[in-house]
């Protein structure tokens, strides 16, 4: 497996991981009509956008065998309450099912904690969904904590309680 900078041409890719882990993760945790509803098609200029938008921060998962098989996307932090001169965001982190309890989160977590220490960021911040148990124990097993900030997401008709972790200084050797 290798972690490399997301092209224009993984659009498509990015779009299927990213709908079908939402579907598999996600399941019981929202509404299963929204699951089923999901579509790559509809999420491929989506991330177009964000890779010609932000060219390095979107890295990729590829397999040999079945192409990208995941990704995470970083940046300086967006929460008004944080410096993004220091603070750096872990956006986003997928694996597909299928790489699940293969390392394939840790290597990602590692590539992306490593962009972000090597542009400087002292912290980062990410959030998870609240009843998210499996993400949680996987971020809390890499050293993130939880910094007591919560935030309810309503854009998709629901509401989606999120919970923000923070990874410091002290974590940085762990994903060396």
């Amino acid at each position: 497996m290798l972690v490399r900078a997301a092209t224009m041409d993984d659009a498509e890719a990015l779009a299927e991981v990213h709908v079908r882990t939402w579907q598999t993760a996600y399941r019981g945790l929202v509404p299963q009509d929204h699951l089923d509803r999901m579509d790559p098609s509809t999420r491929r200029d989506g991330w177009r956008r964000r890779i010609q938008d932000n060219p390095t921060g979107t890295l990729v998962l590829e397999d040999d065998d079945h192409g990208v098989a995941g990704f995470i996307s970083v940046s300086p932090s967006r929460d008004a309450d944080t410096d993004p001169r220091l603070i750096g965001e872990v956006q986003a982190i997928y694996v597909s099912p299928g790489h699940w309890d293969r390392g394939a989160g840790r290597l990602l977590m590692r590539a992306g904690l490593r962009r972000l220490h090597e542009a400087g960021f002292e912290q980062v911040i990410l959030w998870a969904l609240e009843t998210n148990q499996r993400a949680r124990r996987f971020y809390e097993r890499g050293g993130w904590r939880l910094d007591g900030a919560t935030k309810t997401d309503d854009s998709r008709g629901f509401p989606l309680v999120e919970v923000r972790y923070r990874f410091g200084p002290e974590g940085w050797q762990a994903y060396r």
